[in-house]
């Protein structure tokens, strides 16, 4: 099958040496960098899977389909890039995004990467449901790392994706506390107007029974040595929406090693968590078989 403005890309499992389904990379109409798996099965009935990857490693939609593959998950996996990172990094890269991270983390890099991927989204799924000939009817999971479940989070907070399940891995939701955390760090954070903006939306402590009016079934996934400023306001937000919580010994952060922008071969962490995500997926998106 064909498919319009789409490119094949092959796509090497690096621990097996074998051929995953040819993914598809493009951008949508809307201008959203894409990695799809197609199924293994009816591609018009499968679910459907919306990925978001973090800005640590893996930080581009390749890599975080390299690091989390959900396999055995019979399903479309859509990987989404975050603006400013990936193809859509600016001029200067990773020095120029560390710059404004420096200069004014929240305002510049945290608050317009958050507030843009959830806007842009139901564009560019849209596009997507039309160019793959995904089901109308499909059901729909969402995942997302560090940001990435922030995205997810404001997702189905807005109710735009009419997703029944969702897995957030290593997830920032409370930027305000993550910022004051390491801000000593690096000589301390004045707010800004734009940062204080930003530290009120991406805020899911205090938002929580925003997410759950979305009615999905929720895992988070957390590192038992990721920094309590990370760890702790994901606990709260499970407990208060009743989430499974997965507590991962001997995982920080990250899900890829530095850069983390190229696919690369899948960490030891990574393959501890990915069986996490498929299980909860699978019984969320319902009438899984174990595919590949």
């Amino acid at each position: 099958m064909s498919y319009p403005n789409c490119t094949l890309y092959n796509m090497t499992n690096h621990d097996t040496d074998t051929q995953s389904p040819s993914p598809i990379t493009g951008t949508t109409s809307n201008g959203v960098p894409f990695l799809a798996i197609p199924p293994t099965s009816d591609l018009a009935a499968a679910p459907i899977v919306v990925l978001w990857h973090l800005m640590d490693p893996p930080r581009s939609e390749a890599a975080f389909a390299a690091a989390l593959p959900l396999a055995g998950l019979d399903a479309w996996k859509l990987y989404l890039g975050l603006p400013g990172f990936g193809p859509r990094a600016p001029e200067g890269g990773m020095d120029e995004i560390m710059a404004n991270l420096m200069k004014d983390a929240p305002g510049l890099v945290h608050g317009p990467t958050h507030v843009q991927a959830a806007d842009e989204f139901p564009g560019a799924f849209a596009d997507l449901r039309g160019r793959l000939d995904l089901g109308a009817d499909a059901p729909v999971g969402l995942v997302g790392g560090s940001m990435g479940s922030a995205v997810a989070a404001e997702v189905l907070a807005r109710g735009t994706s009419g997703a029944r399940t969702a897995v957030f891995v290593s997830p920032m939701l409370d930027l305000r506390t993550m910022i004051d955390a390491v801000a000593p760090t690096f000589g301390g954070y004045e707010w800004t107007e734009a940062g204080t903006e930003a530290a009120k939306r991406l805020d899911y402590v205090t938002r929580a029974d925003e997410v759950a009016s979305a009615g999905a079934s929720i895992r988070i996934v957390v590192g038992a040595d990721d920094a309590p400023f990370m760890a702790e306001p994901a606990k709260h937000v499970a407990a208060a929406i009743g989430a499974d919580l997965q507590v991962v010994p001997g995982m920080e952060h990250a899900l890829a090693e530095e850069p983390g922008i190229e696919p690369a071969p899948q960490t030891a962490v990574a393959r501890r968590v990915d069986p996490l995500v498929v299980e909860w997926l699978r019984a969320g998106l319902g009438n899984q078989r174990d595919g590949s």
